[in-house]
């Protein structure tokens, strides 16, 4: 039996919402705002499964991997993530001694300027490090440097499993969403999710250590704020073992907010001149930039594997790894190294990947390596991202993911491992990937949730 509410000035069906609960680290809901239409339900149980998947089970409470792409697409603003912009708003007109420091994640730069009128795509990489430092930023970084360090690390352990007979294929770990997704409804899987960190919490958990140590600063001091495409991020900075110190990142917004922010403090970006992100955490590689979108976390990921493996570099050519660039659901690729063929897969959109995954533990299909991102897309499309309409759905995805395809084909230093100061700290601190400080402070574990499910109808 359909059940309804009285909501505002209409009536509601229930049947056609989602359930935020109001412990959600990442998302709220304002009822007298919810129409019913129905996009959030369908986004849900479509896109991303997980709708789908509790209706299957009487779990403690309806499950949410904190995605987002419920408030992505709500056209009343019903469903919204925390405001946590706000807060941050208070401790910047109030630093006192506090060095704030502010980080964008990959795919910021090809989004923001769409909050100011500009093109989708367009990329605001300088003007976004000027927009950082005129809101009170001490530093400003780029966490496509987290993403060259990830990729360093989750290859290096790539490698080691492919030459030691080690648990395969390997998942990537970037996509917090994809890992909560992971741990409850496959956790028979987890000994596949690589160790490595998300590039986010890497950076976060080296902004409190080795920049802290470097710079003389009490990492007590540090305000640390990262910018990121996504609404599940919130969640995972509250994650333990992702935290080295007690809060490595203290504030989490998404590009909307930052957005919100700049308007509040009269910061147009179409006015700022571009400058360079700080050092030492300020410098990326294309591969890197190319996070951002659906395929880039895999091909960053062979390029560099390619080198561990035999020394040597792809040409120019073979660092395009075409076959799994793209908003295609799924798919597939190989490159043979000294005589290996290593089969890697992407996935953009949960519903793709829990396809694969089935046929995956069902053994009718094999792989080395697998990617996946929870938004269709890739985090070009993250549930922080501005909202697009359904008319210019794919057209401004796919401008977004061209703008960092773009950027990696005009830079000059495309490879993670030649990223000047991926070296640096690996020489002065981290002595090699893998190593024992690097999986102290880089790698992580994750648990089986399952319990959340509760027994199965």
């Amino acid at each position: 039996m359909l059940k309804y509410l009285i909501g505002g000035s209409c009536m509601r069906n229930t049947e056609l919402e989602v359930t935020i609960s109001k412990d959600n680290e990442s998302l709220f809901k304002i009822d007298e705002k919810c129409i019913s239409c129905g996009y959030c339900k369908d986004v849900c149980t479509n896109d991303v499964t997980v709708a789908r998947m509790n209706e299957l089970y009487h779990g403690i409470e309806p499950i949410c991997i904190n995605c987002g792409q419920c408030a992505n697409i709500c056209p009343t603003e019903a469903i919204k993530e925390h405001l946590d912009y706000i807060k941050l708003k208070e401790v910047l007109h109030n630093k006192g001694n506090k060095k704030v420091i502010m980080s964008i994640a990959p795919a910021v730069r090809a989004a923001l300027g769409e909050e100011f009128n500009l093109e989708p795509g367009t990329n605001t990489e300088g003007v976004i490090a000027t927009a950082l430092r005129k809101l009170g930023a001490d530093y400003a970084f780029d966490i496509t440097f987290g993403a060259d360090l990830t990729i360093m690390e989750e290859g290096m352990e790539l490698v080691k499993r492919i030459k030691n007979n080690g648990v395969l294929p390997q998942f990537t770990s970037c996509c917090p969403a994809w890992i909560k997704y992971c741990e409850i409804f496959y956790p028979e899987l987890l000994p596949n999710l690589s160790t490595a960190k998300s590039p986010i919490t890497m950076q976060s958990t080296l902004i409190k250590t080795y920049f802290a140590n470097k710079e003389n600063i009490n990492a007590e001091d540090i305000v640390n704020v990262v910018i990121a495409p996504c609404t599940a991020k919130k969640a995972e900075i509250n994650r333990k073992e992702l935290n080295y110190t007690e809060k490595d990142t203290d504030y989490l917004l998404t590009t909307r907010e930052l957005a919100l922010l700049l308007k509040e403090e009269n910061i147009d970006i179409k006015t700022l001149e571009e400058s360079k992100f700080d050092s030492p955490l300020g410098t990326g590689s294309g591969a890197g930039v190319i996070f951002g979108a659906t395929g880039g976390v895999c091909e960053a990921a062979l390029r560099t594997a390619y080198n561990i493996i035999t020394g040597k570099d792809l040409s120019k050519e073979e660092l395009k790894f075409k076959t799994i660039r793209g908003m295609e659901g799924i798919k597939e690729a190989s490159i043979t190294i000294e005589d290996k063929e290593i089969k890697v897969c992407v996935c953009n959109g949960m519903s793709n990947a829990k396809t694969l995954i089935d046929k995956l533990l069902n053994k009718e299909v094999h792989y080395d390596f697998i990617e996946v991102m929870n938004c269709v897309g890739g985090c070009i499309a993250g549930g922080g991202q501005p909202k697009i309409t359904l008319l210019n759905m794919k057209d401004t995805k796919m401008s977004r993911i061209g703008s960092l395809y773009q950027e990696d084909e005009k830079m000059e230093l495309r490879l993670c491992h030649h990223n000047p100061e991926i070296i640096e700290i690996y020489k002065n601190y981290l002595i090699e990937p893998n190593s024992e400080i690097a999986e102290k402070l880089l790698h992580t574990h994750y648990e089986d949730k399952s319990y959340l499910l509760g027994g199965k109808e």
